[in-house]
């Protein structure tokens, strides 16, 4: 493997930019850049401009937003240039209330491997802002580039993550790991003292009920940044947590409860509607993309299709007396629960069609199978003595949380339970089906709120590399253990995790993965802030693996 250190970025753009150069980046959008989102109206006709999403070699989802006084027949239209001269395809779609106002058609007999422009057209005339997309290779396939984004908090500060991306404009597709809302009231997460002044969203509190999810969705969908980022690149995407509530997983969830929110299922169905009805997605939990002779990409879902409920580490040692007791919880749990062969993550079916489409990927000649998914697969335990350097600054959850974790390591659990580390056998089997087949397995992760490099392996055999993006705008750990320098949290996590190459722990930003034959290379790209809109980088860094075979 060789990699690169981090280094200052410079103003030079990557290489492939200007092949990208094929749609105007200015005009409008800066006019709309430079408005508060906050001053924004909704308003009716086409309130969020577009998006599209979805894509394979001869199809692509297209969404809109209009809000008209009845149910509206819309029009859309696909062109290989701005101006629309010659039509490639065209069909009608409805914007009805029943999925607020949000209209969604999939463009069919593309041409592969295209860039093309898209528009929406009411029966007034009225035309949608002009969005542009593409579609897949097909056969050899020299380079495929993705921006990778993750915990998009609108409250903590700007996206200029998205913001970047669409201004850098050298990526093929856009990948989105999850937590792409957040479902807390204004004064939670964030809470009042750390909330930027201009950032506040709609409804004010919690988001429970159909309205509010529709609401919360409207809220961020309005951000210029976002919207820019959803205008002209098509995405895929998964949801995490917070599009449901905190630490979800298919029968409950951390931040749900029942005896004042109701049934758990309703809400997660509610979650899942306005997700679909908001986000460039199809309605199906799980899909596989193929991206020519070179890669194979697959969305999957780590979180409500198939997920059993997560231990909860610091709950379980709240009433134990001495650090002994302590242990011997943590003891039986590892030897037990932890253990369990038949735990589930993904769920069953799931799992069988994963291990089955890696070995089809296979088969077919592809180079790269990457996971689009959304928490850590690498194995982390928390550092020995990390206690020790927290200081007298730090909250009692996260110090409760970290006590406890550097407690269960000294018996080898994980930092982590939320991720797959809380799912050691689930890991397993997948892994196992990743070797079966012969995958170089590249796993995309978000979630954390950090970066992270991890080499993948299985008793002893390297399964592939995990590359994990920091958050768009949600802290990572600097925001709790801000009196712990970064660099020194980062390398003893290093340290102390055989597998995990590199860390960074206190910056905002995403991450482009290139993918050639001979390579997989991750860029992470920080950001200098979030506290005012800015697409200056503080630094990048690069790490370059190699295909196993």
């Amino acid at each position: 493997m060789k990699k690169t250190d981090s280094a200052p970025h410079s103003k030079t753009p990557s290489k492939g930019l200007t092949r990208r150069g094929i749609f105007a980046l200015a005009g409008a959008s800066a006019a709309v850049a430079a408005t508060p989102s906050a001053a924004q109206s909704y308003g009716s006709g086409f309130t969020h401009s577009v998006a599209s999403g979805e894509p394979q070699a001869s199809s692509v989802l297209l969404w809109t937003r209009y809000v008209g006084e009845q149910e509206t027949a819309l029009k859309w239209q696909m062109s290989e240039s701005e101006d629309f001269a010659e039509l490639v395809a065209q069909g009608e779609v409805t914007a009805s209330v029943k999925r607020d106002y949000c209209a969604k058609a999939i463009a069919t007999g593309l041409t592969p491997d295209r860039w093309y422009f898209y528009r929406f057209v009411s029966p007034g005339g009225t035309k949608s802002p002009i969005g542009r997309t593409r579609t897949l290779p097909i056969g050899p396939t020299s380079n495929f580039r993705l921006a990778v984004f993750s915990c998009a908090n609108f409250g903590f500060g700007y996206f200029n993550a998205y913001a970047h991306a669409a201004e850098a404009n050298d990526v093929d597709l856009a990948v989105h790991l999850g937590d792409y809302i957040y479902e807390y009231g204004g004064d939670t997460y964030p809470s009042e003292d750390q909330r930027h002044p201009d950032r506040s969203v709609a409804p004010g509190g919690e988001i429970v009920a159909l309205a509010d999810y529709r609401l919360r969705y409207a809220s961020y969908r309005a951000d210029p940044d976002l919207q820019r980022m959803h205008q002209v690149l098509p995405m895929i995407a998964v949801w995490d947590d917070h599009e449901s509530t905190n630490d979800s997983w298919k029968d409950g969830a951390q931040n749900h409860q029942p005896d004042t929110e109701g049934d758990w299922q309703v809400r997660k169905a509610i979650a899942k509607q306005v997700y679909r009805e908001w986000m460039p997605v199809s309605d199906e939990p799980y899909a596989a993309y193929d991206v020519g002779d070179l890669a194979t990409l697959f969305r999957i879902d780590t979180r409500l299709e198939g997920r059993e409920e997560q231990f909860d580490l610091t709950a379980m040692i709240r009433d134990a007396g001495s650090p002994e007791e302590v242990l011997e919880i943590f003891r039986a749990l590892r030897d037990g629960p932890w253990a369990d062969p038949k735990r589930q993550l993904l769920g069953e079916a799931q799992e069988k069609w994963l291990v089955e489409s890696l070995s089809a990927s296979k088969q077919r000649g592809a180079v790269w199978e990457v996971l689009i998914q959304q928490v850590l697969i690498g194995k982390l335990s928390s550092p020995k003595g990390i206690t020790s350097l927290l200081g007298d600054n730090v909250p009692e959850f996260a110090r409760a949380r970290l006590t406890a974790a550097t407690l269960a390591a000294e018996v080898g659990l994980p930092l982590n339970m939320d991720a797959w580390d809380g799912y050691p056998a689930a890991r397993d089997r997948v892994f196992e089906g990743a070797l079966e087949a012969g995958s170089n397995l590249v796993v995309l992760a978000g979630d954390t709120h950090n970066a992270w490099q991890f080499d993948l392996t299985h008793n002893g055999k390297k399964v592939g590399v995990e590359f994990a993006t920091s958050s768009v705008s949600s802290p990572g750990f600097e925001g709790y253990l801000s009196g712990l320098p970064p660099k020194l949290l980062a390398d003893a996590l290093v340290n102390a995790n055989e597998e995990l190459t590199w860390a960074d722990t206190s910056q905002r930003g995403y991450m482009v993965v290139d993918l050639t034959p001979e390579a997989a290379t991750s860029e992470w790209r920080f950001l200098k802030g979030i506290k005012t809109r800015s697409t200056e980088l503080a630094e990048t860094r690069t790490a370059i693996v190699a295909p196993k075979v």
